[in-house]
């Protein structure tokens, strides 16, 4: 049975206000329409809903039957409607990020501090993985969006959004920044011990093909998985590390650590968000990507 929506809404109305003529003015038109509405309704069921009487109208048994699942369908448009501005006024929402505890810190904070202020009521939740891990979550539908570094292996289903350029650097203590001078060739790095974070990460990778690059192994004894360990181990003088500039500008600035220039130069390379290509993002997270992607 093909009933127009409009027909229930006024129908609805009718029931809720107690009377045609009040139900006209909530829904601002006129009492023969509201009547005629009625009518209509009645003659496409079949049967009587209302009875009008001097106080006001009453539902017949039928009515009564038809008005309590009519009732509860207009509410739960209702309520979703509401729901569905909430989340486009960001009263309410969620968004679920993957990325590392390095990227985490220097690049995504910043941005959620700012969004937080913005949008409190949102909920944010953050996993912190290796980027192959990551993406399988992404796939599997666990996460919203993914900051990464970059670069990383393209996808068809996967939909790369770069955000902003990092450089990465050899760093080392004072001592062993005072033996390289500062300035050392590519060939020498092995002269010395090299502290660097485990494979499969990108940043890792990304090491490797320098080095490839440039002819040299990229078997290195000292790897460590977490990169914050990797600058305590360089602090206290166990060799020379591979870190990312803009990550320990303080650290380099109070020289903790020294930049040890090595030649030639690692390429600069960019962190980036990473979405599902054919899934579009819910609001919540289009605000936040919107907002990482400002200059």
């Amino acid at each position: 049975m093909n009933i127009n929506y409009e027909l229930y809404k006024v129908f609805y109305e009718v029931v809720i206000n107690g009377s045609i003529s009040k139900a006209s003015e909530s829904m601002y038109i006129s009492q023969p329409a509201v009547s005629q509405a009625i009518k209509n309704l009645e003659e496409k069921l079949g049967g009587k809903l209302l009875i009008r009487t001097k106080k006001g109208i009453v539902l017949t048994e039928e009515g009564k039957v038809l008005f309590d699942y009519v009732k509860k369908g207009i509410e739960s448009f209702q309520n979703g409607e509401n729901a569905f501005l909430n989340y486009l006024n960001l009263d309410s929402g969620s968004i679920r990020i993957g990325a590392s505890t390095t990227i985490t810190r220097n690049i995504v904070m910043p941005y959620l501090e700012k969004f937080h202020k913005k949008y409190p009521k949102v909920d944010i939740k953050i996993t912190n993985e290796l980027t192959t891990n990551l993406i399988t979550a992404l796939r599997n539908g666990d996460l919203d969006l993914l900051v990464v570094n970059l670069p990383m292996k393209e996808s068809k289903d996967l939909k790369i959004i770069p955000i902003c350029e990092i450089h990465d650097i050899f760093i080392g203590n004072e001592n062993y920044y005072n033996k390289t001078k500062g300035n050392i060739r590519i060939e020498e790095l092995f002269n010395y011990p090299l502290i660097t974070q485990k494979e499969p990460s990108n940043t890792r990778t990304f090491l490797n093909e320098y080095l490839k690059s440039n002819n040299i192994s990229t078997n290195i004894p000292n790897e460590i998985v977490s990169y914050s360990l990797i600058i305590d181990f360089v602090k206290a003088g166990f060799g020379i590390g591979y870190a990312t500039k803009e990550f320990i500008e303080d650290d380099l600035k109070e020289k903790r650590l020294y930049e040890i220039k090595v030649i030639p130069k690692v390429p600069k390379r960019e962190v980036g968000i990473v979405t599902l290509s054919k899934t579009i993002p819910n609001y919540s997270s289009k605000k936040l990507i919107e907002l990482m992607q400002r200059k």
